[in-house]
């Protein structure tokens, strides 16, 4: 971690660690793929991308909505191609493009399998691009000076992303005499809700959209504020109701022995904290967090609320006490180390970026209640706004997503003008509360699975993958197959005809 990275996570840890209580105003982690996921069966790699995958920069304009001098200033974005499966221009091959969001665009390279799984089926040229502020394509020369202030910070939001993701793929359309190749575009979580909303925002450009786990509806009041964390109390009551009790009643204890002489001294002890906890949010959290990213990337056929709720109960087999068991669960899931950093989950290169997003324009009101298995902590709005001032100076805009992009009274809207989006989800993703999970057309469908979890559809296919999760993938491809050939027709049709 470079010294920059190391001094605006402090800092962010600093500014949230003041305000009480910060578990009411957390929005928990969105990215598409699990960074650190335990792994009991080796993973086909993507690695032979040093040699088939071809990196470019893209001169990309700073403002698209601004016509002020500044707003012509620009930066390099980077995108990469796969040319190995095109079938070329001449024949109008399909184009997939898959759209980075809040992350490195290698972690996704790494991680994302959908496009090459099925490029060579659909003959089709694979491009993937970085998001603004991410990764490599930085704004301002430096990541220093991207991050400096509200003032440069301002030009990262949702619109000016999907913006550059047309202008890049304008620029490839033309460079490669695409012209009608038709274009799909493909993003999980994050990147997911960019897809749907391009599609609507710019379908002149893509011709379809596959939003895998993209929660539209949480924004706004839309979804029910505990929708994400009744579905991570339920992932663990269905997996152990043992386990599930042994969490729920974890919390009071917690409490109970911070309120002892020297509690703090005795909770670091018993949890091999890296250093002394100064307060039980500190421990409270760590432990939501990892909860909360077992339930969410619940993947097969590792599935991690098993391997947390396996070390719980094994330990409660051995009569130990409360937090001996949860601690059992905390080596389980994080492996046996000599200590344990209480600030693992936050982090993250990415984390103030995505900060300044969520305090701006990407504000999803999650909170939970007392049904959960979690102590009651709802969404507070004033909370939020105060800590966001605090942190950048500026108020979050909780009903902007829904006013730009839409999302109450959805199938009303979107039946009458919307076409060719996937909504793809499993049940068991917390996000999944506020994804679209019922048919809004004939075209623009959702696809759901009761098993599966976050962004699972658009990751590389495995030999042990489960049957629910290849006949989603399949149900998929024959949807954009229809698209695509629905696209061909009306092709031919149009050149057929007489100009006027």
């Amino acid at each position: 971690m470079s010294s920059i990275q190391i001094l605006l996570s402090v800092f962010f840890l600093i500014i949230f660690s003041s305000c009480l209580p910060t578990t009411q105003n957390k929005i928990p982690k969105l990215g598409a793929f699990q960074k650190n996921i335990h792994r009991t069966e080796p993973q086909t790699s993507s690695k032979s991308s040093s040699k088939d995958l071809v990196t470019f920069y893209y001169t990309q304009t700073l403002d698209h909505f601004n016509y002020k001098p500044e707003s012509y200033t620009t930066f390099r974005q980077r995108y990469v191609i796969d040319f190995r499966y095109w079938g070329g221009a001449n024949t109008s091959a399909p184009i997939f493009v898959f759209f980075g969001a809040e992350e490195d665009l290698d972690d996704d390279l790494d991680a994302i399998g959908s496009l090459s799984d099925n490029a060579p089926h659909f003959k089709a040229l694979l491009i993937y691009i970085e998001h603004r502020y991410y990764g490599k394509s930085i704004p301002f020369g430096s990541r220093k000076e991207a991050l400096k202030n509200a003032e440069t910070l301002g030009y990262l939001n949702s619109a000016q992303a999907m913006a550059d993701y047309a202008a890049v793929i304008m620029h490839l359309k033309k460079k490669y005499s695409a012209k009608n190749s038709p274009v799909i575009v493909i993003g999980g979580s994050y990147g997911g809700m960019l897809t749907s909303w391009f599609r609507l925002k710019y379908p002149h450009i893509a011709l379809g959209a596959l939003a895998s786990s993209a929660p539209i509806l949480y924004f706004d009041d839309i979804s029910p504020q505990e929708g994400y964390y009744s579905i991570v109390t339920k992932d663990f009551k269905e997996t152990s109701e043992s386990c599930y009790n042994t969490i729920r009643k974890s919390w009071g204890e917690i409490e109970k022995i911070a309120s002892k002489p020297n509690g703090l001294s005795i909770l670091s002890k018993k949890f091999k904290t890296c250093y002394p906890l100064n307060r039980t949010f500190e421990l409270e959290d760590f432990l939501d967090s990892i909860y909360c990213e077992a339930a969410q990337y619940n993947h097969p056929p590792e599935f991690p609320v098993s391997i947390v709720c396996g070390g719980i109960n094994k330990a409660s087999a051995a009569r130990t006490d409360i937090l001996d068991r949860i601690f059992a669960g905390v080596v389980a899931y994080m492996g046996n180390r000599s200590c344990y950093d209480m600030n693992e989950f936050n982090y993250p290169d990415t984390i103030y970026e995505w900060r300044w997003q969520t305090c701006s324009e990407i504000v999803m009101p999650i909170g939970h209640e007392s049904n959960s298995m979690f102590p009651p902590a709802p969404f507070n709005l004033n909370n939020y706004i105060k800590d966001c001032k605090s942190l950048f100076g500026v108020l979050p805009q909780p009903h902007w997503i829904t006013t730009y992009y839409g999302g109450h009274d959805i199938k009303l809207i979107l039946q009458r003008f919307g076409s060719n989006i996937i909504f793809s989800n499993g049940l068991r993703d917390p996000y999944s509360s506020g994804g679209v999970l019922n048919n809004i057309s004939d075209s623009i469908v959702a696809v759901s699975t009761v098993n599966g979890s976050h962004c699972l559809d658009i990751q590389r296919a495995r030999p042990s993958d489960p049957d629910w999760l290849v006949m989603q993938r399949e149900k998929e491809v024959k949807i954009i197959e229809g698209w695509i050939s629905k696209y061909y027709t009306d092709l031919l049709e149009v050149k057929d005809q007489t100009p006027f």
